[in-house]
């Protein structure tokens, strides 16, 4: 993933660079709305004191909060009561402001990549009009401090995480779980699409890459209307009617391993398909997507491998789990 560089001085320290990138993208969250409701003073702790305390504590190497907080005072000369700190944690004013501020800090690092020319995607100008994620859910085990339910269970806390192709930006998408109840993804990421079509500009096309859990034709299908489409794998279990051969450059690169390009039918809903068979095993791998069929085949399969690079880093890191992954005359990427 690109560093990005706060738009700052490399002579100056990381907590001035911290401290610039915060007040900047404050000063435009307070902007994007006309009367914020989570904007409100609070001289215990001010909400830019807040976020920059948060990023620290991300890039500290720290074993608590506590320890995050001694260690604090004694680099930055810091002092901060632990009730006022941990307290803050738990506000849902500070949890608007954050949600806020991170949109304008996302695009705040997005359009400092653009003018440094960073564009992952540059060769596929089929793709120019699309916002491409790939995402999934990631899960930790619980804070010792998890409020049991009424059970007396704590579950794996975790979210949604999304990383743009384009950018190579990675941010959290939406929470599934603080660990108090047990919940799964999918719905959740629905509810932030859902969420999402009602404040985005309806030309703003958006492109979700997911595992087959994500598949669900009647809820896609619907989604048309938003201008989202999504990219996954096709489960083993899908029944499909076959409805007709779309045709593609079989001699194109980007379509080399391409072996169909069709549309299939389930329940009245359209999708297409694409059969790619990896040139090194021989493997078949089969895509579904809600795309238009102007769009490459091979551009297709070459937008999933991307996504399955990432989780086959996250789970080999994690579990030590093999993935298997396919290639793609793209992979130089």
């Amino acid at each position: 993933m690109p560093k990005t560089s706060f738009r700052k001085n490399s002579d100056s320290p990381i907590s001035e660079h911290i401290h610039q990138h915060c007040n900047e993208s404050m000063e435009r969250a307070l902007l994007a709305e006309r009367h914020p409701l989570w904007a409100r003073s609070c001289p215990e702790l001010k909400d830019i004191d807040f976020i920059r305390l948060g990023l620290l504590r991300c890039i500290s190497v720290v074993d608590s909060g506590r320890h995050f907080l001694q260690t604090n005072e004694q680099i930055y000369g810091q002092l901060l009561p632990h009730s006022t700190y941990f307290k803050s944690l738990k506000s849902h004013r500070r949890t608007s402001m954050l949600e806020a501020f991170e949109q304008q800090s996302y695009h705040l690092h997005a359009e400092t990549l653009l003018s440094q020319g960073i564009d992952y995607l540059k060769a596929f100008p089929e793709l120019d009009e699309y916002t491409i994620e790939a995402a999934d859910g990631h899960f930790i085990d619980h804070a010792c401090h998890t409020e049991k339910n009424s059970k007396g269970k704590v579950y794996a806390a975790g979210g949604i995480y999304a990383l743009n192709l384009r950018s190579g930006l990675l941010r959290f998408l939406c929470l599934v779980t603080n660990g108090t109840q047990r919940h799964q993804e999918i719905p959740v990421l629905r509810d932030h699409i859902e969420k999402q079509n009602k404040g985005n500009n309806s030309s703003q096309k958006h492109l979700y890459v997911y595992d087959k859990a994500v598949t669900d034709f009647v809820w896609w299908d619907r989604q048309k209307r938003h201008a989202n489409c999504m990219i996954s794998m096709l489960k083993e279990n899908s029944i499909a009617t076959l409805v007709e051969s779309i045709p593609f450059d079989s001699r194109h690169e980007i379509n080399t391993g391409v072996e169909a390009y069709s549309v299939y039918e389930n329940k009245g809903i359209k999708f297409n398909v694409v059969d790619y068979r990896d040139p090194e095993t021989g493997k078949l791998h089969r895509f579904v997507t809600t795309l238009p069929m102007t769009i490459n085949p091979g551009t297709i399969a070459m937008l999933y491998f991307k996504r399955w690079t990432q989780a086959r880093h996250a789970t080999s890191r994690n579990s030590g789990t093999p993935v298997a992954i396919i290639r793609s005359p793209t992979q130089r990427m």
